[in-house]
This record gives structure tokens, C-alpha cells and sequence, in this order.
């Protein structure tokens, strides 16, 4: 293509950058818009509950067909093929006129999200060494924070003005888009590939392989873990505000508006809780380089379960005090994001990585669902006290099982043409 190393390795993490961006996106919009969607359609809160469950099992299920698929034929087909089905199921959203039919269009863009679940961190481990991989890894997804400060805030002013379909139209141009950049700028990167046959019987043997490893079943209760404790936390979070809080940023009791248009509260608060992860996400990730990953991941989740405990007994008449806890909370999870997933691709050879990725997060994703109902049952019975203590707990046994039975890598894994010299 004529690019220097430089400009080639700037434009190959810009379009996995812009790919984690949209995707993430598209998934985190559903939070802050679901009273939006329920009142469209006519839904209770506790079905509502229902559409994350849904598009996080189909994206597990996918995952773990994909993660092998992507060993075997190279991680750029993968990305091609997932973005751009991706583009296709996102644009089905805005075609739907019912809650059925708003279903079905997340549970398949749930599969297509799985194609891409685990591709772009599985690329960066096969494109660059383990010295500087908590960096490389921190700025790629940092495209997941960068969603929260623009992207869902931008789509939930849309949704409430528009309609709840105008940003998912919004993001399938964007994923289109992501598709067009893979094919011009990203390389294969020069990695042995798996050589077993493609078909289930050998997917499934490979799986077996890898959990036949103390440290690979350690990381997927991990991951497990960890997106079952954030399915708790914020799966009823935007209802919780909605029930107890005007959604109108308000100042003097005058309300805020731009061009006209309300601010709004749930909008600018996802929004500086993401500007937190932005900073603190490539930061802990070079800092892991140099310190290991290991003490990142512990001293986030200690903060994160005092932070998470905290926060129904601070934010009370006080509104305000919504923003730094939230941006509190945000900033520990960016704070453990990064080391974890730069430690994970150094767990197994290049050969299995796309494998070991999408095990532990199709195993997330099943935690993120398992959190939303779990969250559904304990909001409806208890209030959202009750969902902040399970969500602590939660954080508390993942720290443990971290401490005890996740290992952190010394060597140099496999990475064979390295995009960051």
C-alpha cells in the first residue's frame, strides 16, 4: 500500500479503534435509551430488561463459533465478515415496529457483534509484543469510552427527539464504513495459523484443550465475574435515575439547554463517566507494561467495590453527586480493562488466542445477561440498594480469584510482525 511502518501501524489501530467505537456503541446504547424504547412500544421495565440477556447470549453463542474460525482463516477476514454484517443488522433496527421485532434485530446483531467480539484484542496480541501491549491494547479500546462520551450521549439525545432508531442507522453507516477501512489498511499479521480442520468436532477439542488449563478456566471467571458484577451496576442505573431524578440538567432550578434542546442528565452523565475511561484507559495500560497487570486489576477492583457500595447512601437529594461517582466507577473499570485483556492474549500461542479470547468473552457476555436479570428481580423486589451490594459482592470474589489463581505472564508471546516498535 506504500505506507511507512509508522503511518501503516496509525492507520491499522485507527480502523480497529473506529470498529470498537461503533460496535461498542451500538451495544451500550441500549442502557441509557431503554425508557425511551419503552415508552415507543408500550413496555414494562421488567421485558424491557430482556433486550440486553438477549443481544449478549446471541453474541456468546458467536463468539465461541468465531474465536476458532478466526485461528484458522486469519484475524482480518474475521473482521471483514463481523463488520460487515454488523452494518446490515444495525440497519434492520430501523425498520422495526415492535418490540418483537426490536428483539430480533439485537439477537442478530448480538451474532454478528460475536463474529468481532474478540477479533481486534486477538489482533493486537498478534501484532504486537507483550512490552507494549497494555498500551497498544488501552488505546484500541479506548474506542469504548469514547462511545460513552460521544456516541451514546449524541444517540440518546437522538433517540429522545427522533426516535430510538435514528442511531442505530447512525451506527450501521459507521460500521460500513469500519468495513471499507479494514479492507484498505489492515494486514494479516504474519502469525502461525491453526491447521485443524474447520468444523465443530475440532472446535469443541480445542476448547477442551484450553480449559484443561488451570489458567485459562481461571480467566474465564474472570471475565465472567467481571461482566456480571457491571450487568448489575448499570443494567437498571438509567431507570433508577429516571424514577428518582428529573432528566433534565438543571442549574438554579432554570432548566440547561442547547440550540434549544434539553440537556440531558443521563446523556452528560454517561458522558463524563466515558471521558474517565478515555484518560485512564491507555494510561493503566502502558503503566501495566512497566508494573505488571496483575496490581492494576486489584487496586481497581478494591476501589470499584467501595465505590459501588457507596453509592446509593452519597447520592441522595444531591444530583450532582451522580457525576463523580460515576465517574468513579468508570474509572476503575478502564483502570483494570486494559492490564487484563494485554495479560490474557499472553496466556496461549498465537495459534489459540482468537479461541481463548472469545471463550472469556462470549463467558462475559453470559454474565452481562445473567447481571441484567439478576438486576431486574433484585430492583423490582428490594430497590437499587440491593443491586449495588450484589454488584460490590460480585467485585470482591473476582478480586480474590484474581489474586489467587490468575497468573502474570513474564515471557514474550508469539508476535511475529510487531506494529509498535
Amino acid at each position: 500500500m506504500g505506507l511507512g511502518s509508522a503511518s501503516r501501524a496509525a492507520a491499522t489501530l485507527g480502523a480497529l479503534w473506529l470498529l470498537v467505537f461503533t460496535a461498542a456503541s451500538q451495544t451500550i446504547i441500549i442502557t441509557p435509551i431503554l425508557p425511551v424504547i419503552g415508552e415507543a412500544l408500550r413496555v414494562s421495565d421488567a421485558l424491557l430488561g430482556w433486550l440486553i440477556p438477549a443481544y449478549s447470549w446471541a453474541l456468546a453463542a458467536a463468539a465461541l463459533v468465531m474465536g476458532p474460525v478466526s485461528d484458522r482463516i486469519g484475524r482480518r477476514r474475521v473482521l471483514l465478515i463481523g463488520s460487515g454484517a454488523l452494518a446490515g443488522a444495525l440497519l434492520l433496527h430501523g425498520l422495526v415496529g415492535s418490540f418483537v421485532g426490536l428483539m430480533g434485530a439485537r439477537v442478530l446483531a448480538g451474532a454478528c457483534g460475536g463474529m468481532l467480539s474478540g477479533a481486534a484484542v486477538s489482533y493486537v496480541g498478534d501484532a504486537v509484543p507483550y512490552s507494549r501491549r497494555g498500551w497498544a491494547t488501552g488505546v484500541v479500546m479506548s474506542g469504548v469510552p469514547v462511545g460513552l462520551v460521544f456516541g451514546v450521549p449524541i444517540g440518546r439525545v437522538l433517540a429522545a427527539g427522533l426516535g430510538f432508531r435514528v442511531p442505530f442507522i447512525i451506527f450501521a453507516a459507521l460500521m460500513a464504513l469500519t468495513c471499507v477501512l479494514v479492507l484498505a489498511v489492515v494486514p494479516q499479521p504474519k502469525v502461525k495459523l491453526d491447521e485443524s480442520r474447520l468444523d465443530l468436532p475440532a472446535f469443541l477439542a480445542g476448547y477442551a484443550s484450553l480449559l484443561r488449563s488451570g489458567d485459562n478456566r481461571a480467566a474465564a471467571v474472570t471475565y465472567f465475574l467481571m461482566y456480571l458484577g457491571l450487568g448489575l451496576l448499570i443494567a437498571y442505573l438509567p431507570i433508577w435515575i429516571s424514577a428518582t431524578q428529573p432528566l433534565g440538567v438543571t442549574l438554579f432550578g432554570e432548566p440547561l439547554a442547547v440550540f434549544g434542546l434539553p440537556i440531558d442528565f443521563i446523556a452528560t452523565l454517561f458522558s463524563v463517566g466515558g471521558l474517565a475511561s478515555v484518560l485512564i484507559g491507555p494510561w493503566a495500560g502502558g503503566l501495566s507494561d512497566r508494573t505488571g497487570r496483575k496490581p492494576m486489576i486489584l487496586v481497581s477492583c478494591i476501589g470499584l467495590g467501595l465505590v459501588t457500595l457507596g453509592l446509593t447512601y452519597v447520592v441522595g437529594e444531591a444530583r450532582w453527586a451522580l457525576y463523580p461517582i460515576y465517574i468513579a466507577i468508570m474509572g476503575f473499570f478502564a483502570l483494570r480493562a486494559s492490564p487484563l485483556q494485554a495479560l490474557l492474549t499472553a496466556l496461549v500461542p498465537g495459534r489459540q488466542r482468537g479461541t481463548l479470547m472469545s471463550l472469556v468473552i462470549a463467558v462475559g457476555q453470559i454474565g452481562t445477561g445473567v447481571g441484567g436479570i439478576m438486576a431486574g428481580a433484585l430492583y423490582g423486589a428490594w430497590g437499587f440498594r440491593s443491586v449495588t451490594f450484589a454488584s460490590a459482592a460480585t467485585v470482591v470474589v473476582l478480586a480474590w480469584v484474581v489474586w489467587r489463581y490468575l497468573p502474570e505472564p513474564t515471557g514474550q508471546a508469539e508476535c511475529v510482525e510487531p506494529l509498535a516498535a
